[in-house]
């Protein structure tokens, strides 16, 4: 059994450090919609649903080697609300942060947040906007 273990812990040590391979060009390895981020920039509630008075945090993590620029599309009913955008390099901390919101508070409806690595899409996440409870 322990012999299992070891060569069961290894298995995946080996798969571990093969993903972090230095050959493995700068990509968006995920991302986070949520009400609070931690120190690192990861988000600490994550959710879908905000209502009008929240913050809408995204946090967008990276992995691989290289440098780029991270943008982010907010829309709402079809229409672009912005597009901040960041300078990302593997030297620099692997984990940005975006914020929507709105003095006046964010309307009702759908919402998406499109995630761009040197201006090709990546990923598109969905939310919405919801009454207060």
């Amino acid at each position: 059994m322990r012999t299992l273990n070891a060569w069961l812990s290894m298995t995946v040590l080996i798969a571990f450090l093969g993903a972090c391979a230095p050959d493995q060009p700068l990509r968006v390895a995920a991302v986070q919609l949520g009400r609070g981020l931690n120190a690192d920039n990861t988000v600490n509630n994550h959710t879908t649903r905000f209502t009008p008075g929240d913050t809408v945090y995204l946090s967008v993590a990276t992995s691989g080697v290289g440098s780029g620029t991270i943008v982010v599309r907010w829309k709402f009913g079809g229409r672009v609300l912005g597009e901040p955008k960041k300078p990302v390099s593997s030297r620099d901390a692997p984990v940005l942060e975006f914020q929507l919101q709105s003095a006046d508070g964010l309307p009702l409806g759908d919402y998406s947040a499109e995630v761009l690595l040197d201006g090709q899409s990546v990923q598109t996440r969905p939310f919405r906007v919801v009454k207060e409870r």
